[in-house]
């Protein structure tokens, strides 16, 4: 519940950074797919329109705040989960706090980044409809792959705790992940479907809402989370 509670403000803290920086990088692309829609429908003398299911306006409003507020609330679930098996189970994270802040950092890093930085997201106009079934597929395969080389990060850091100093076992698993999502991401076909005369102002401006919902998303669930947590575990004498 606690993760859950996190996970609302959360929500309204990166439906917030998305509202304001995200939506006109949106309204852009959108524009731009309008037009090579008009201009391939003009070249081939069709006069088909295709009629919106959902407004624009209801999608960059209500659509965006059900959408984000719901991802939201349930990685806060799943992060209070997951805090609750991690906890007393991390190696060199004694505090509530701290294993916090490392949980949430490493969910941001394995479930987002990694697989962000082999599959970016992509705005409207970007990708070919008919691949969006690989493409989604080729995604959570490297989510599963870097989720998973996490998972073993931490287990290999238990592991070698014991036989190593701190700072050359972290090493030897960073450098343990950093080679299998490598060696993923070089296995993985690369998908490249941005046409040639996209604005690539708006698609970086786009990439970089993502990642940084994303950042104050996990950022939220660690921080707050972790605070919360910490203040919970201490006596009722030494809270404030």
């Amino acid at each position: 519940m606690r993760g859950m509670l996190v996970g609302i403000v959360a929500g309204l803290l990166s439906f917030a950074f998305l509202k304001i920086y995200g939506e006109p990088q949106v309204d852009i692309a959108i524009a731009f797919e309008t037009q090579m829609e008009a201009a391939e429908a003009a070249a081939a003398s069709s006069v088909e329109h295709e009629h919106e299911l959902v407004s624009r306006k209801l999608q960059a409003g209500l659509g965006l705040f059900v959408a984000v507020m719901g991802y939201s609330v349930a990685f806060g679930g799943l992060f209070g989960l997951a805090y609750a098996f991690a906890y007393r189970r991390v190696p060199g994270a004694v505090t509530p706090q701290g294993v916090s802040i490392l949980l949430a950092a490493a969910g941001f890093v394995a479930i987002y980044l990694v697989p962000n930085l082999k599959y970016p997201a992509n705005p409207p106009a970007v990708g070919d409809a008919k691949t969006i079934g690989v493409r989604t597929a080729l995604y959570f395969i490297m989510i599963a792959v870097s989720i998973a080389a996490m998972i073993g990060a931490f287990s290999l850091k238990r592991l070698l705790g014991r036989r190593l100093s701190d700072w050359n076992s972290t090493l030897a698993v960073v450098a343990y992940y950093v080679v299998i999502v490598a060696i993923a991401g070089l296995l993985l076909p690369a998908v490249n479907e941005v046409p040639a005369q996209f604005p690539a102002v708006v698609l970086w401006k786009f990439r970089v809402a993502s990642i940084g919902a994303q950042f104050i998303m996990w950022a939220t669930l660690g921080l707050l989370f972790g605070a919360l947590t910490q203040r919970a575990a201490a006596p009722d004498g030494l809270r404030v």
